[in-house]
């Protein structure tokens, strides 16, 4: 039954050494994620509530940013098994010019009226007032990162994913040392609250681009080639545009998607307790996801790199191998997450963020429902991120990633929430209902055998 699940010598060690450094990029950074939320946190629960708020439009321009990450990877995936690599100098070229204007502008429009802009997301005038000090500022942080992750993806479909380990880990370390700065007002600098948690986080984010300028001059594997950059020329936009901005459209569809949810809690009775355990419970389910999002990074680089050296069926076993391992893993993590809700938060975790007993019951909800679907996120994951935009299908893993959010968890999250004024209990499960339909479409597209196109001969 499992065959597929042999394959030639050095596949898993080559799936272990592309997948590690990128689990281990995820799981620093979002372990220092949970860091700054225990920064703020200690703050008490209204400062907490403001950077939740804060990060909801944030959120969608980060989403807006790796979608464009993620569209450049899957031609750049497919260049690097023809090595063109002239080519993935314009695809960078583009991804950049693309980034650097959005993210510009909603940097812009959080610094000239950021309570006015934050205001569409919550209710609550001392939660918004704060809000608005970490976005002003925060937001800027994001053309930062805009450019280093175009130039970190270029590098990991070149199955070098070693490279953004090193910078985020460097940035990551000193953005919560910062904070301990900033935040409290350590080592002679004034306690700025949650403005230092923002300030801190630009600081860091100038240190990535530094850090990828130095190794752009420097670096012999990939000469960048400033004339590509500036000017990509007008066939490589065309292509991204097509491919590329089907992945854009995705994350950012999913990201606005995603950002419903909370604005339905912020508008919630009782919306500062559901946000601050909405912060906590989401940062512990970033962790859980960084196996997932390590094997579907690898799964794309692999099989984009397959579909452009022309071998499919080659390309169909590894898309099998990648969701399988993305079924075991996730339901492993599913159980110690479980158990980790159960036993372990509440005694030793929640008291660290002086959450309330309310919080805290929510927060245990939260990461229950979280660990049964789990495995179907996982698998989700993978599919649609590693396999299907690896192997050129985007349309398709478009369709399945944005359709059932859309259709199905939003109108049903919108009904129980606004609607009809239910407990927090029945919006969050409602949330969980565009897994499952994912998951049954995800698995048909898979075994369909009907995924696999070469974009950079279309």
């Amino acid at each position: 039954m499992f065959t597929y699940m042999k394959q030639k010598p050095g596949f898993y060690k080559q799936v272990f050494f592309l997948a590690a450094p990128i689990v281990l990029q995820n799981l620093i950074t979002s372990a220092l994620g949970m860091a700054d939320t225990f920064m703020v946190g200690m703050l008490g629960e209204v400062p907490m509530a403001a950077v939740t708020l804060a990060n909801i439009p944030l959120f969608v321009v980060q989403l807006f940013i790796f979608g464009v990450q993620s569209g450049s990877s899957v031609l750049n995936s497919q260049y690097w098994g023809r090595q063109e690599l002239e080519s993935i100098n314009r695809v960078l070229g583009v991804a950049l010019w693309v980034v650097v204007l959005v993210s510009s502008l909603f940097a812009a429009v959080l610094l000239v009226c950021p309570v006015e802009f934050l205001s569409l997301f919550g209710n609550e005038p001392e939660v918004i007032e704060l809000a608005a000090q970490y976005g002003s500022i925060a937001g800027l942080s994001y053309v930062c990162s805009a450019f280093t992750m175009m130039y970190v993806a270029a590098y990991r479909s070149m199955e070098r994913p070693q490279l953004g380990m090193y910078i985020l880990v460097a940035s990551m370390t000193l953005n919560t040392f910062l904070n301990w700065v900033f935040i409290f007002g350590k080592l002679g600098a004034p306690a700025l609250g949650v403005r230092g948690a923002a300030l801190a986080t630009l600081i860091a984010r100038m240190m990535e681009v530094v850090i990828v300028v130095v190794h752009m001059v420097r670096n012999r594997f990939f000469r960048v080639r400033l004339r590509l950059l500036l000017r990509p020329g007008m066939d490589m936009f065309r292509r991204f545009l097509r491919y590329g901005s089907l992945v854009v459209f995705n994350e950012t569809t999913w990201g606005l998607g995603s950002s419903i949810f909370p604005t339905i809690m912020g508008h919630m009775a009782g919306s500062t307790e559901i946000l601050a355990a909405y912060t906590v419970a989401g940062n512990i389910d970033k962790i859980c996801m960084v196996v997932s999002f390590g094997l579907g990074s690898t799964a794309a680089i692999i099989i984009g790199r397959e579909v452009g050296a022309g071998r499919p069926q080659q390309v169909r076993q590894t898309g099998a191998v990648m969701c399988t391992l993305a079924l075991l893993c996730g339901t492993g993590i599913g159980l110690l997450l479980f158990l980790f809700a159960r036993l372990i938060a509440p005694a030793w975790v929640f008291p660290l963020f002086k959450m309330s007993a309310r919080s805290a019951s929510i927060a245990v909800m939260m990461m229950t429902v979280q660990a049964a679907v789990r495995p179907l996120r996982d698998f989700n994951g993978v599919a649609i991120t590693g396999v299907l935009r690896g192997g050129g299908d985007v349309r398709m893993a478009t369709i399945i990633d944005t359709a059932p959010q859309w259709l199905i968890a939003i109108p049903a999250a919108v009904l129980l929430g606004s609607v009809l004024k239910l407990d927090i209990l029945w919006v969050y499960l409602s949330m969980t209902l565009e897994n499952i339909v994912k998951f049954v479409l995800g698995l048909r597209r898979i075994r369909s055998d009907n995924w696999i196109r070469d974009l950079t001969r279309a």
